[in-house]
């Protein structure tokens, strides 16, 4: 597989962490001593175990990473990925309610990556539908994302693009 894209995105509520910031858990977030992140009522929040390595294979591969997020709680969903040790992996965030059409758009604007040169990550098949109609890869998500899922991203990515 030689063809990688110029751009990962990733959904974050069921794709990254497994519940919806703005409804599951109870922000302000805070780290404890121990390293645990958690929220007001003192709740664990975690991500899904292999989110990290995800992210630090895309950035060894020199792949770029975005959010594309549609959720109302912004500031809790920024926060986690500070407290998680995230945010340095994502080099832009779109993280706001509305359509995901919208944040692509934005995030084609700000980069200038061309949708096809896109994968994206989610686990709402409406939001796959939509955004594959751009012409991006979407990869549709069932159990959170792991390395196998980034694995066969990457490869229907190169297939895409060997079919092109």
């Amino acid at each position: 597989m030689t063809r990688f894209p110029k751009l990962a995105v990733f959904d974050l509520d069921y794709t990254l962490w497994p519940f919806w910031v703005d409804t599951h858990v109870d922000p302000p977030f805070h780290k404890s001593s121990d390293g645990t992140v958690r929220d007001r009522r003192g709740q664990n929040i975690r991500l899904y175990p292999e989110v990290p390595e995800v992210l630090e294979q895309l950035h060894g591969l020199g792949v770029p990473v975005a959010a594309a997020s549609r959720t109302g709680e912004i500031a809790g969903a920024n926060q986690l990925l500070e407290l998680f040790g995230l945010a340095r992996y994502f080099v832009h965030k779109e993280i706001y309610p509305g359509s995901k059409v919208t944040h692509f758009e934005r995030l084609q604007q700000k980069t200038g990556v061309p949708f096809s040169q896109m994968v994206f990550f989610d686990d709402e098949k409406r939001n796959i539908v939509d955004v594959g109609k751009l012409g991006v890869t979407c990869i549709h998500i069932q159990n959170g994302m792991s390395l196998q899922t980034l694995t066969q991203g990457l490869e229907t990515f190169a297939n895409a693009q060997a079919g092109s």
